[in-house]
């Protein structure tokens, strides 16, 4: 083949143009040094085809001729690959998870547009999305801690707190059922979450026609609430920082050193034994200063904190009648701040007698959960109960009506409504995702594999005649 014409001012075997351009273009000159065919790190010279080595001389020349420069260390990817990475990096942080949701205006408005349509149940849907989470979850054998799937002597890791597990000793097993209690699968189930929108919508009726209701974090179900929220109740949860918000006296205990080898149940009982040797008097022969301080009290503080404790347990009992015979759902081992709290809610239950039954979550469900509904979309430091709750249900039920689903301040009418159909506190910012929980369990209404329940269910008219 005929050599090319050489240009003015260019080394002879030199390539067209600009040399070092081209060799920067194709990805084989980085700094001092010349990246190898198949995208090997820059190697000897030996290495090079008889071509390269000649543009790499050349190239050479051309940076020694441009005067000092600034020498990088040899990488695998160029400085302009480094650069442009980081901007993609910082780029996909800042756009996902943090993408612009539909405001409340937009949300009400979708709504309103399948409000017309009649919900109709998809069954092959209902069946492929159970299928994802029995893949995923396995929520029939998972959903509660059983002697089955926590054998003894297992290491089991907490799914809300960061490398910290335990490891189930006799006292733990012991609290465990053999298998799951409930008779499955469930059909007809009712998930009733806590949201306002419940206020005035006559829906308790309709809840409790449901041969299963699955509630929320101890709602009130006094008979001021139960024409909207119906009164039936086979399973509730209970957070334990609600346990520690509204029934602080049930964690009063003995504040003297304790053998660190003992287990919780020793501690909870050396707490009301250690107290009741230390009262002098039996509990009734006191008395406590009048409100005008008058009276001389005889009580000592060490009764008075085991006067407490006794009377916060039978509050605490009282307080769940309600729910009648109900299980009473758990996170016991998903932080270490809620082991202590949900252990005295099974104790407190078992001494009372009560008509409820403690079971714990599963902290291995509530973790698969997690990344089920992380790799849809739903992006948040922990989901809420009433989407851990609605997961359950659709993997235990043939059938999910859910209520009280709606995080948003104005109904589908635009009027205010509370937080709660109890009251008006705000959840703590930025632990929820709430919006977008929300948009996946609308999106699995249009597509039914659920129910969605928005608007009333009976009329006033109807809800004052009844």
């Amino acid at each position: 083949m005929a050599p090319v014409p050489r240009a003015p001012g260019r080394p002879a075997g030199s390539p067209r143009g600009s040399g070092l351009a081209i060799a920067a273009a194709l990805g084989l000159v980085h700094g001092r040094g010349l990246w190898r065919a198949g995208g090997r790190s820059p190697g000897r010279m030996s290495d090079c085809s008889p071509a390269r080595r000649k543009v790499c001389r050349w190239g050479r020349r051309r940076m020694a001729a441009a005067g000092p420069v600034c020498k990088c260390p040899r990488t695998r990817l160029p400085v302009g690959g480094a650069s442009a990475l980081c901007v993609f990096v910082l780029c996909w942080l800042y756009i996902f998870p943090v993408y612009r949701l539909p405001d409340e205006k937009e949300v009400v408005q979708g709504v309103l547009l399948q409000q017309g349509k009649a919900w109709r149940s998809n069954q092959t849907a209902v069946t492929g999305f159970r299928k994802q989470l029995e893949d995923c979850c396995d929520p029939s054998q998972l959903f509660a801690m059983t002697k089955q799937n926590s054998p003894l002597g297992k290491n089991l890791w907490f799914d809300g707190e960061f490398l910290h597990s335990v490891t189930i000793d006799n006292a733990t097993y012991s609290l465990f059922p053999q298998a799951t209690p409930l008779q499955l699968p469930l059909k007809k189930c009712s998930v009733v979450g806590n949201g306002g929108i419940l206020k005035k919508s006559g829906c308790g009726r309709q809840i409790d026609q449901a041969d299963f209701v699955m509630r929320c974090n101890l709602p009130p179900l006094s008979s001021e609430y139960s024409k909207d929220v119906g009164s039936k109740t086979q399973l509730v949860t209970a957070n334990p920082s609600i346990i520690e918000k509204r029934f602080s006296e049930l964690m009063l205990h003995h504040h003297s050193p304790l053998p660190e080898d003992l287990s919780l149940p020793d501690i909870l009982w050396l707490d009301i034994l250690d107290m009741y040797l230390s009262v002098s008097q039996t509990i009734m022969d006191f008395s406590l200063p009048s409100p005008g301080g008058t009276e001389v009290s005889y009580v000592t503080e060490e009764e008075l904190r085991f006067q407490n404790l006794l009377w916060s347990r039978k509050t605490f009992v009282d307080s769940v009648k309600v729910y009648n015979h109900s299980y009473v759902y758990m996170p016991a081992f998903s932080m270490k701040t809620g082991t202590e709290p949900s252990l005295r809610v099974y104790y407190t239950l078992e001494d009372f007698g009560a008509n409820q039954t403690v079971l714990f979550a599963n902290p291995n469900f509530l973790r698969d959960i997690g990344k089920f509904w992380k790799s849809k979309g739903i992006h948040a430091k922990r989901l809420s109960t009433g989407l851990f709750l609605v997961s359950a249900a659709l993997g235990l039920c043939e059938e999910v009506t859910i209520y009280g689903f709606w995080p948003f301040s104005v109904d589908l009418h635009g009027r205010f409504i509370s937080h709660h159909y109890y009251d008006n506190v705000l959840p703590d910012s930025g632990f929820h995702a709430m919006p977008e929980e929300f948009l996946q369990l609308w999106f699995l209404h249009k597509n039914g594999v659920l129910r969605m329940q928005l608007e009333q269910c009976e009329a006033p008219l109807l809800q004052s005649s009844a």
